[in-house]
């Protein structure tokens, strides 16, 4: 299985909501596009980002692989054993 941030093949990933449900479960709006990333690089979101931010400013693939703060975070995971669970850090 292949996280579309980092790149790596790990055993399990998880599903993101590129604009999370909170924005749009309450007003009945469709869920939008989803992901699929290790859950590395899903705490490492959510860690980071609050679902304001992540639903206008960084709902892409692109936007949260060039923001500043979560490339520097996959430049690192990158070189870490997909095996192993991974700490995030704020």
């Amino acid at each position: 299985m292949h996280c579309q941030l980092c790149d790596r093949d790990v055993p399990a990933l998880t599903e993101h909501h590129l604009v999370p449900r909170q924005h749009t479960k309450r007003k009945k709006l469709d869920p939008g596009e989803t992901i699929e990333i290790c859950p590395a690089c899903h705490r490492q979101i959510h860690t980071l980002f609050d679902n304001r931010q992540l639903a206008q400013e960084l709902n892409t693939v692109e936007r949260l692989k060039y923001d500043p703060a979560m490339a520097k975070f996959l430049a690192w995971v990158r070189k870490q054993n997909p095996d192993r669970k991974v700490r995030v850090k704020q």
